[in-house]
């Protein structure tokens, strides 16, 4: 009897925390090839040429565009303004049945310029 309740525990464990698990998030990076606002999607390009979709929502957040730090509510066209095509973006997203949604886009081109400025500055400090 003692085993079959060690049994039951450790598969409610196993099955119970997968059921609660959350969204496992992925990365990619790239160049923006194509934005559609109308549907809110965006095409990103990697490296090896493959070409990924992915939709953003109200819930994405923008870091080095335009948009940084405001709210929610403008979170859409802080993305639609961050992601123009040629843009070398990296985009945090998640997928659920093949959709590919954007938790956080990153402009990629703004963030290696201001790591440039920094080291920069940084150099130009040391030397005085």
């Amino acid at each position: 009897m003692k085993k079959f309740w060690i049994a039951v525990v450790g598969l409610t464990l196993a099955f119970g925390t997968t059921l609660f698990a959350e969204d496992v998030v992925h990365a990619v990076s790239g160049i923006v090839k194509s934005v559609d606002k109308t549907s809110k999607t965006m095409v990103v390009k990697t490296k090896d040429g493959t070409e990924q979709t992915i939709k953003w929502t109200d819930k994405t957040t923008v870091e080095g565009a335009k948009g940084t730090a405001t709210g929610v509510s403008d979170a859409s066209k802080a993305t639609y303004d961050g992601a123009k095509e040629g843009t070398a973006v990296t985009v945090k997203y998640t997928e659920k049945g093949g959709e590919k949604t954007a938790v956080a886009v990153k402009n990629a081109s703004k963030a290696t310029a201001d790591a440039t400025k920094k080291a920069a500055d940084k150099t130009a400090d040391a030397v005085k």
